[in-house]
């Protein structure tokens, strides 16, 4: 099959086998979302099997939605942290109804939109320094791989140290045949080899009794009801949900941005100048992704740092995003079947994808205390944090004050004094 009639709908990058093969490593890396998103979203009493299509549903649209707006091979999902800030301190903590909750999320999104259309969020983009947004990639890339080894077991948690090294468990020896077979097939330049090392993982762990084979293929028993078009956005029209309304606001701009930015450079996305040229339709959809999810049932939807799996299988442009896509939308009917992948079978990918993420640290100059300072805070706190907007946040703050200390604070821009005072709301709030 000829390429020409991809390369006129997604770009000249576009090679059918090798963003097939990279949209199929996306969805296995982050199909984990289609079991822990309901888990978590269901303790604020939502119905769980519907939220579990919602999932499927939201995610297979937004990110094909994503690859043929944007040409990218970026995914859209709900985020992580995100639906647990929703979960537990909306609704749990603050006796929120969820579907209260739900309109606080549509609302966000729609200030997003409106920021985006204004272009005060490419704004923001343009007042970060180059360094920082390779600190970002490199936070993110510290991020995915401590993801990795915690969902494989060889890193678990420890009252007196906070994590150790997990035993040697089967699981954990799986999962490194299947790390080492990555390491081995990537050093021979095998395109697809996360996916390969995945399924090869798989059959291990199906062989030796450690993945649980599904007592059924498909399922047909689709009823999204209960929580579809649910939303309460009257309700959430109260001062008092000012600061929700925010707090899911920065939350979701600064990961976002920073996802956007880390594996933009991974994927070729930037022109000679550091930008981004897709980044206003980027942003454009992604707030309407969380304006969609809010009306389909499910918490604040963002773009994913696992597209970073597919686009290190070579993944370059939309089309990667459209498989990924259509396979979560196939995996509706076919939730039982996605059980076989274990989580200690996709493992491997995640930490090879830090490990090529975090390549970017060679572009940031240590030496250089006002730029190597802040780099370091954001790396270290995204990883250590757990969460990529806190890490932004305390990198930003950090490098005006740099700014301010060595008596430049004339170089801090308009727009970052504002950045600066997101952050500082997002800390008190």
């Amino acid at each position: 099959m000829k390429n020409s009639g991809l390369a006129k709908t997604f770009g000249p990058k576009a090679r059918l086998g090798t963003e097939v093969v990279a949209g199929v490593t996306t969805f296995l890396t982050m199909a984990y979302i289609i079991f822990v998103n309901p888990d978590i979203l269901s303790a604020a009493g939502m119905d769980k099997t519907a939220l579990i299509v919602v999932t499927c549903l939201v995610t297979g649209v937004i990110t094909i939605v994503t690859g043929l707006v944007t040409h990218t091979p970026l995914a859209m999902a709900p985020g992580m942290g995100l639906n647990a800030f929703f979960a537990f301190t909306l609704v749990k903590n603050q006796g929120i109804t969820w579907q209260i909750a739900l309109g606080i999320v549509f609302i966000s999104g729609l200030f997003f939109l409106i920021l985006t259309t204004l272009g005060l969020r490419q704004k923001l983009m343009d007042a970060i320094p180059a360094e920082l947004l390779d600190a970002i990639a490199v936070g993110i890339g510290v991020f995915i791989a401590f993801i990795g080894l915690q969902n494989m077991g060889l890193v678990v948690k420890n009252p007196d140290t906070a994590v150790a090294a997990g035993p040697f468990t089967p699981a954990v020896l799986i999962g490194l045949a299947g790390l080492l077979l990555m390491v081995f097939l990537e050093s021979r330049h095998v395109r697809g080899s996360l996916l390969i090392g995945i399924v090869f993982a798989t059959i291990l762990s199906i062989g030796f009794g450690h993945a649980t084979l599904p007592d059924r293929v498909i399922s047909l028993d689709i009823d999204v009801s209960p929580i579809v078009a649910r939303l309460d956005i009257w309700g959430a029209l109260k001062v008092s949900f000012l600061a929700p309304i925010f707090t899911l606001m920065f939350m979701d701009l600064f990961d976002s941005l920073g996802t956007l930015l880390g594996v933009a450079r991974e994927a070729d996305m930037m022109d000679a100048d550091g930008n981004v040229p897709m980044l206003n339709r980027l942003l454009t959809v992604d707030a309407g992704a969380t304006m969609f999810g809010a009306f389909c049932g499910t918490s604040t939807t963002t773009a994913y740092v696992e597209s970073a799996s597919g686009i290190a299988s070579g993944g370059r442009t939309g089309l990667t995003s459209v498989v990924n896509g259509l396979l979560f939308l196939l995996a509706i009917p076919l939730v039982p079947l996605l059980v076989i992948v274990p989580s200690h079978a996709t493992a491997p990918a995640l930490i090879m994808v830090g490990f090529f993420m975090i390549r970017n640290i060679l572009r940031i100059d240590f030496r250089r205390l006002e730029i190597g300072f802040p780099a370091f805070i954001i790396i270290i706190m995204i990883a250590l944090s757990y969460s990529i907007s806190t890490g932004l946040a305390f990198g930003f703050l950090s490098y005006s004050l740099m700014k301010i200390f060595t008596g430049r604070i004339r170089e801090i821009s308009l727009t970052l004094w504002v950045i600066n005072l997101m952050c500082l709301l997002f800390f008190v709030v």
